[in-house]
């Protein structure tokens, strides 16, 4: 069932999904299974993969000259989706990105997911730092509403080259970001919401926030949207703090305040575990809240966190 269907299907109550990071280059799945045995008494009615580019690295040779060498150090999203939704039985949604990969490579896969069975997906334009300075801007989709095209060319049949095809049975679904507290890169907050307007417009199906951590940002957000006209479900997307430095490193990567309040108890922390405690009663807190407002889901971002997001689920779920 796509994710959009399961989100009118859930009837009031606020579902539950989280995403995962693909493991290092040389781990096996075991350690992506053992993070959903944890979570999967939740129900999680989707499970997203995120997707990481190939890092540029310049190794030096004998002589003193320089090698450019592409290095990737988790693989695609491709195989583990297909892995998660066949071993058990949950939507996967694996992340296409914008950033490090060619039009070309999206084609092939989209085409790979097609045939392995996964519709689902999140379109993103991924790391604001593209790893590779010197590719060919003809070749790449700058913005995620590039890539959003690039996918809606392709449910109808069109390749990235302009040939046609037989368009497939299942078209793909998917979603996008949105930004509580602007994009990064957007000039103001009016502009960020025009390009999510343009989102759902050209065919994304419900919006997934950045983390935030002052639900009035994402209340305030979501009342400018809907007066926009934007109708699709917007899901609040929720990231427990386990780590001391994140009172400052979260706020400086990802542009997101931490409440006066919730940056106190942090700073008084002495200890990582206490920083984990304090981060998990604040996400109850969170998570209570936005249920009570009626949200149709809740997304986890599970990154150093899978423990925390266990224990918070027990309390909300």
């Amino acid at each position: 069932m796509r994710v959009i269907d399961q989100l009118k299907a859930t009837q009031g109550h606020t579902a539950f999904s989280f995403e995962i990071l693909p493991p290092l280059k040389g781990n096996d799945i075991t350690r992506v299974y053992s993070i959903i045995d944890k979570l999967r008494e939740f129900d999680p009615k989707y499970i997203n993969i995120t997707s990481h580019h190939s890092e540029v690295q310049y190794q030096e040779m004998p002589d003193g000259s320089y090698i450019k060498k592409k290095i990737r150090k988790r693989p695609g999203s491709v195989a583990i989706a297909s892995a998660i939704q066949n071993k058990y039985g949950i939507t996967a949604v694996p992340h296409i990105i914008c950033k490090g990969f060619t039009r070309d490579e999206t084609e092939y896969a989209l085409i790979d997911l097609n045939f392995l069975g996964v519709h689902d997906l999140l379109l993103l334009q991924g790391d604001a730092k593209g790893p590779d300075k010197s590719a060919d801007p003809t070749k790449i989709n700058q913005h995620a509403t590039d890539l959003q095209q690039q996918v809606n060319d392709f449910n109808r049949g069109i390749y990235a080259d302009g040939e046609t095809f037989e368009a497939n049975a299942t078209p793909f679904s998917y979603g996008m970001a949105c930004y509580p507290e602007k994009h990064e890169s957007a000039p103001n907050m009016e502009s960020d919401i025009r390009y999510a307007r343009m989102k759902v417009e050209q065919g994304a199906s419900y919006l997934v926030t950045q983390m935030f951590f002052d639900n009035q940002k994402y209340y305030d957000f979501v009342t400018r949207c809907r007066a926009e006209g934007i109708t699709v479900p917007i899901i609040p997307g929720i990231k427990p703090i386990v780590l001391r430095n994140q009172l400052n490193v979260l706020p400086r990567v990802f542009r997101t305040d931490i409440p006066e309040p919730f940056a106190i108890e942090l700073a008084r922390c002495s200890t990582d575990e206490q920083a984990k405690e304090t981060g998990i009663e604040w996400s109850i807190a969170q998570c209570r809240d936005l249920i009570a407002h009626g949200v149709p889901s809740i997304h986890f971002y599970t990154l150093m966190a899978t423990d925390s997001v266990r224990r918070i689920a027990k309390e909300i779920y």
